[in-house]
């Protein structure tokens, strides 16, 4: 990894683009690449680093993430199927999934969490004995049960085209500055590349949004920690939904006014800000591309350019 900051900014500098190629393992179809021009704010080098030693030390954990570029009923019976076979195998080795899955809802999604959280640990704490003496077949069904509640959370409730890139075993240990919140912004755009969330927990806006009663005071995780993860969003925020999330998130918050401020987190503090940092943006193309990453849903190689 990139130590000195001046390295790090002369490095980021000489590079254009995120370049992502995208396939299909199954199907004989040409590959898709595609470049993101880089947006050269005073985050980028930070996050270039991260990325570059990413690359290098590990390789993304499931290349086909991708969210929205199929029906909803086709997208939620997978997941369904999904984490009933998480749930299986979690259970096969300890029962610690009480509830019968027949159906899902909110509630059900809310409870496998909190299920998640607490067998899982924190950010960078696996440390339970559940977690630290399972296999691992049962050690990525417990992470698996993380995504699959998200994926479907977001189906739900009518997701957009998306696609994530996560490196699971990359240490989570990089701090975003005060400074950093002044780039989130919750009003996203078409083909823009956005720093993930990876915290283990819910951040107000999510919290917010799922009304979640499981989750512990503990798992409440606002978005400081950042990695090389990033997500790649193919649509444009409807205003008058940023203005009812918005809205929502207020209200929560005025609901549970003593619990954040008991944090020392007024409302108007950077932890609370909704939304993520852009990081590059399409290059070229234009809602076509939605079709050609629909026949081609899996990452095949990222790079810096």
């Amino acid at each position: 990894m990139f130590n000195d900051d001046g390295l790090n900014s002369k490095v980021s500098k000489n590079l254009s683009y995120l370049e992502i190629t995208y396939s299909c393992p199954t199907q004989s179809i040409e590959p898709l690449t595609l470049r993101y021009r880089l947006r050269h704010h005073n985050f980028l080098p930070k996050w270039i680093e991260v990325l570059t030693a990413a690359k290098k030390n590990y390789s993304i954990d499931d290349p086909g993430r991708f969210i929205g570029f199929n029906t909803p009923e086709l997208e939620m019976k997978k997941i369904y199927t999904e984490l009933q076979q998480c749930v299986e195998c979690i259970n096969s080795y300890k029962k610690i999934i009480k509830r019968k899955i027949t159906k899902i809802d909110q509630d059900t999604l809310n409870y496998l969490h909190h299920i998640f959280e607490l067998y899982h640990g924190l950010l960078d704490q696996q440390n339970h004995k559940f977690f630290v003496d399972a296999p691992d077949l049962v050690k990525k069904s417990l992470a698996n049960l993380n995504i699959l509640v998200h994926k479907f959370e977001s189906i739900s409730r009518g997701v957009k085209p998306r696609h994530v890139v996560t490196y699971f075993g990359l240490p989570k240990t990089k701090k975003l500055s005060i400074e950093d919140y002044d780039l989130f912004t919750d009003r996203y755009q078409f083909g823009t590349v956005y720093l993930n969330y990876v915290e283990i927990g819910k951040s107000i806006e999510d919290l917010a949004i799922d009304q979640d009663h499981y989750i512990s005071d503990e798992a409440f995780k606002p978005f400081r920690f950042y990695s090389a993860d990033f997500c790649v969003l193919f649509y444009n925020s409807d205003e008058n939904f940023v203005k009812e999330k918005r809205s929502l998130i207020k209200n929560f918050y005025d609901n549970n006014k003593s619990f954040f401020l008991d944090r020392n987190l007024p409302f108007e503090h950077p932890y609370l800000r909704p939304g993520k940092i852009p990081l590059a943006d399409l290059d070229s193309h234009g809602q076509e591309v939605v079709q050609l990453i629909t026949q081609r849903q899996f990452v095949k190689t990222i790079n810096l350019i």
